[in-house]
């Protein structure tokens, strides 16, 4: 008799202890589901009849196509033989809404009367991948929430799997029940290529789903390059994930509007721009997304202690498309786009994106505290490329930074107004909220690379026996602390208008700390007395 339990997971039965079809009952199987999927799925790719027109686009990271959650892990949608497939359903719904009223009844159908419809002659048969070559990636994909832990006061934070494939090719395939002239096919790819421009399946707000080209959707485009550590997958392997900046940009949203409103609109700006949940009505959809396409990008490891490894990337050049996915007036979307340009130009200054991201990038800046290899890699460094250079805010002396975060805070304060909310000098709760008496923003010039004072009083005693190593405002492994560190790459405009970085062939950054101080805590309290009697300067908060 058959043992039950060699039958690959995603085709067992039903039954009690197994649940419904492809049921993956706990997390730690998940390795055991995609093993067996792979196996079994068929090697040779679906071919659409001869009557279906297709046509290839490239994913730039990962596609999740989700046919539901088993506990804490979202499943791929499966088709016949095992293969993986984009819905011709949902093929057809995004392609349904970049039509006009005359395209969506012609090519879509419409309601007649109440019980009955008028078919439209296109038929969407969905997407498979290429080949075969999505098997030979990695296909558990971990994600990692963790927006309350990092801004409010949350003690807590937890992640969970779902299963993508990783940068596929997908062919597409629509067909027509009525012989059509090449130029109306033209004008029907030209209606799923502004489809797909918002993304395919799920989570595409955060980058997943996206095509290499945002012809329609793209509000700024900037090209940036960076290094630090790279996440790690559930089977240790190192990625680089491009969900990361929205994750950057969506937390420093939420710092921003919770210091100039309270809690709850704080929370309702920042869900209507990049998504959310809303409890009991369901998901946001965003006004926002991000699309991310790394143009040269490289990833390694660092090792220390002989044997600990810790992936690591560099990009040297990569796209960041911020994406309007809404049909939106124009008047709205430029409003947007100030907005989320002066967003993106704070994230860069005071920070950086992705793991270790409130501290500089310790193989630039501090290279002797890795050199015996005993020592952990710590910290990212990021830069706009030449050709977005004009996203640097420029610094001609330091206390243009103060004019800098008056004028982002500006921006935020009138997207209150356009909202009809009312700015409030309240201070919430919140551990990272952006308001002046919550946060303080200290600078310097760093004249060269080797030139950071600040990342020395991270590892070691700032003054006499006086320490903040392992503090509340350093923080420690499950204790998020309460200073971000950065290496601002130091632009200056000259008289002629002109932005330029190098005098007499020296790169020079802008040295920042921002703090968000215990007012409860001596370490901190002795910290801040110090930092005035050093070469930085309080540039902004009380």
């Amino acid at each position: 008799m058959p043992n039950s339990n060699e039958v690959p997971l995603m085709f067992q039965a039903p039954v009690t202890g197994r649940g419904q079809i492809q049921y993956i009952q706990h997390p730690e199987k998940s390795q055991r589901w995609v093993d067996e999927w792979v196996e079994a799925a068929a090697t040779n790719s679906p071919q659409f009849r001869s009557n279906v027109k297709t046509k290839e686009y490239k994913i730039t990271w990962r596609f999740v196509s989700n046919s539901g959650q088993d506990d804490d892990i979202i499943r791929p949608v499966i088709a016949a033989k095992g293969f993986p497939y984009y819905p011709g359903a949902s093929m057809k719904g995004g392609f349904l809404r970049c039509c006009n009223p005359q395209e969506a009844q012609r090519y879509c159908g419409s309601q007649i009367s109440s019980n009955e419809t008028q078919p439209g002659i296109l038929r969407f048969h969905g997407a498979y991948p290429k080949d075969d070559s999505w098997c030979d990636q990695p296909l558990i994909d971990v994600v990692h929430p963790q927006q309350d832990w990092q801004v409010k006061n949350s003690q807590t934070h937890s992640a969970f799997l779902q299963i993508s494939l990783y940068k596929p090719t997908l062919i597409f395939g629509i067909s027509s029940t009525i012989k059509l002239e090449d130029s109306e096919w033209e004008t029907i790819w030209n209606i799923w290529d502004k489809a797909i421009e918002r993304g395919i399946g799920s989570r595409v707000s955060a980058g997943y789903g996206q095509p290499i080209n945002h012809r329609e959707t793209k509000l700024i485009t900037v090209n940036l390059k960076g290094q630090g550590l790279a996440s790690q997958l559930i089977d240790r392997s190192g990625e680089f994930r491009p969900n990361m900046f929205k994750a950057a940009l969506r937390g420093h949203t939420l710092r921003l509007f919770s210091g100039m409103t309270d809690e709850n609109t704080a929370e309702e700006l920042t869900k209507e721009l990049w998504g959310g949940f809303a409890g009991a009505n369901g998901a946001i959809v965003g006004h926002l997304g991000i699309a991310f396409n790394p143009v040269n990008l490289e990833l390694d490891e660092f090792i220390y202690n002989g044997s600990v490894i810790m992936p690591v990337y560099e990009l040297e050049a990569g796209t960041l498309h911020i994406l309007s996915m809404g049909k939106f007036a124009d008047e709205y979307k430029n409003q947007l786009k100030t907005l989320i340009t002066q967003i993106l130009k704070f994230s860069m200054l005071l920070g950086g994106f992705g793991k270790s991201w409130r501290r500089i990038d310790h193989r630039i800046f501090f290279p002797e505290y890795l050199e015996n290899g005993n020592k952990p890699m710590i910290g990212c460094h990021w830069e706009f490329t030449k050709q977005s250079n004009n996203y640097y805010f420029p610094v001609n002396n330091i206390n243009h930074i103060t004019n800098i975060i008056d004028g982002v805070q500006k921006a935020v304060n009138n997207w209150l107004i356009l909202k009809g909310k009312t700015a409030s000098n309240q201070v919430n709760s919140w551990r990272e909220s952006f308001h002046p008496q919550k946060v303080q923003v200290w600078g310097r010039i760093a004249q060269d690379e080797d030139d950071s004072l600040a990342v020395r009083w991270f590892h070691g005693n700032y003054e006499g026996t006086k320490s903040i190593k392992g503090s509340r405002l350093t923080g420690r492994m499950g204790n998020i602390g309460r200073i971000y560190h950065r290496m601002y790459p130091h632009y200056f405009k000259t008289s002629s208008n002109e932005m330029i970085r190098q005098k007499n062939h020296v790169k020079k950054f802008v040295e920042l700390l921002t703090i968000f101080p215990d007012k409860n805590d001596d370490r901190t309290q002795d910290f801040l007395t110090f930092l005035a009697t050093t070469e930085f300067t309080k540039l902004w908060g009380e």
